[in-house]
């Protein structure tokens, strides 16, 4: 973790514990939707032990506290506006946040278009990981929660990201 009291480190791991996605952030606050975190334009973060990318664009990360979904939400000029993982309910503890990531990705293009995303890789992970079926029920559950919220723009996804995104901008 960085010195930083205001500097979190997000960690997302796959089934099983490998690691996934990995970078430091910037805590910026919470509202009734969650913890929210920023990283600016030249934030770097690994993919597993993979070497480090540098993303040239700001966003925003919402971590719910209960439901088992995080929300990237990119600045304009990002052809994806919002970007959700599935994953199990993130857990804060000693200045990290960790989830798990459950493959089904839920994204709004920035002229509307919604998608679900790496369908084909959850259903190879249930065998391959062996995925409980509680596990497979709450993940398709919700992807298709998420679906209808981003698709009606139900906030948190009609534009409660603006304020925190301006923090990062």
């Amino acid at each position: 973790m960085a010195a930083d009291a205001d500097q979190v480190r997000v960690v997302y791991r796959k089934y099983g514990g490998s690691l996934h996605w990995n970078h430091s952030a910037r805590l910026l606050g919470d509202d009734e939707f969650g913890v929210w975190v920023g990283c600016p334009a030249g934030t770097s973060g690994s993919r597993g032990t993979e070497p480090p990318v540098v993303w040239k664009r700001p966003f925003v990360i919402l971590f719910p506290r209960a439901a088992w979904w995080t929300a990237t939400f990119n600045p304009d000029d990002h052809k994806a506006e919002i970007y959700c993982d599935v994953t199990t309910v993130p857990e804060w503890r000693d200045g990290e946040v960790t989830m798990v990531d459950l493959d089904l990705d839920v994204l709004r293009m920035r002229d509307g278009r919604l998608h679900l995303d790496d369908e084909d890789e959850f259903a190879e992970h249930q065998v391959l990981y062996g995925y409980p079926a509680e596990i497979i029920s709450q993940a398709e559950r919700s992807a298709a929660w998420l679906m209808d919220a981003v698709n009606r723009r139900i906030e948190p996804f009609g534009g409660a990201h603006h304020r925190w995104l301006s923090l990062v901008s």
